[in-house]
């Protein structure tokens, strides 16, 4: 079966495109590719918090901001909080007082749920830095955040998204916004489901609970998930079987 790979680093991290099957090699589906990474590369412009150009950070100095994209993002986060119960917050306490916005933990998943619609019509995987959507039937493995080189397991994911939160590679970034404090108790999330968007979110705000996230997890209709606590034991919800 032919396939083909393409790689570029955009939003601070490397992001990978597998295309196979029938017209794999094509130049039409290196348009595709090409125009999924014109899109996350539009989407870092506006939401990246380490560029001073962009609308977020423009957003953060108290600047007037107006982008659809934006709004858009702050409906999808206020969303996302009612959903898990406050544990995803785009508003996180500042020291001394006060608020910054920070949507990474759903804006990387609905950047690149939005850039694999440029991939429609090809059977495909979007990886960016461990956030995956799928078109076919494709084996993702999951890290073991102690040993980054190592997996834990591998999963079949079939016309569907996988989202993996915690510090194996960031550190202690994720914060519970109901404390202000580093998130503690787990080492990792791996969310499956329909939507990478909510696998990121759900995988974020699973993160920032601790291990008790797993009975909340169990009650998304459609989404599975894997966590390790930190002891290293492993913890699913009940359509997620765990390695032997």
């Amino acid at each position: 079966m032919t396939r083909r790979a393409f790689v570029e680093q955009i939003m601070g991290l490397p992001v990978s495109v597998h295309v196979r099957g029938p017209g794999a090699d094509s130049p039409a589906a290196a348009d595709a590719v090409a125009g999924a990474f014109a899109e996350l590369r539009a989407m870092d412009a506006v939401f990246s918090l380490y560029r001073p150009d962009s609308q977020l950070s423009a957003l953060n100095r108290g600047e007037p901001v107006h982008e659809p994209l934006v709004d858009e993002v702050l409906d999808l986060c206020e969303r996302a909080r009612q959903r898990t119960g406050g544990y995803f917050n785009a508003y996180l306490p500042e020291p001394g007082g006060g608020t910054r916005l920070d949507p990474s933990g759903l804006v990387k998943g609905w950047a690149v749920e939005r850039a694999a619609g440029h991939l429609d019509g090809y059977e495909f995987y979007l990886n960016a830095g461990g956030d995956m959507t799928v078109s076919g039937s494709w084996r993702v493995g999951v890290e073991d955040p102690a040993q980054p080189d190592q997996l834990l397991t591998a999963v079949e994911v079939v016309d569907e998204a996988i989202a993996t939160s915690g510090g194996a590679h960031r550190g202690a970034h994720i914060v519970n916004p109901h404390t202000g404090a580093p998130a503690r108790g787990l080492r990792s999330v791996t969310v499956i489901g329909p939507a990478l968007t909510w696998a990121d979110v759900y995988a974020t705000a699973a993160a920032a609970q601790g291990p008790q996230a797993v009975t909340w997890l169990a009650t998304l209709p459609g989404y599975e998930a894997l966590l390790v606590d930190d002891d290293g034991a492993l913890l699913a919800t009940p359509g997620w079987s765990l390695p032997a």
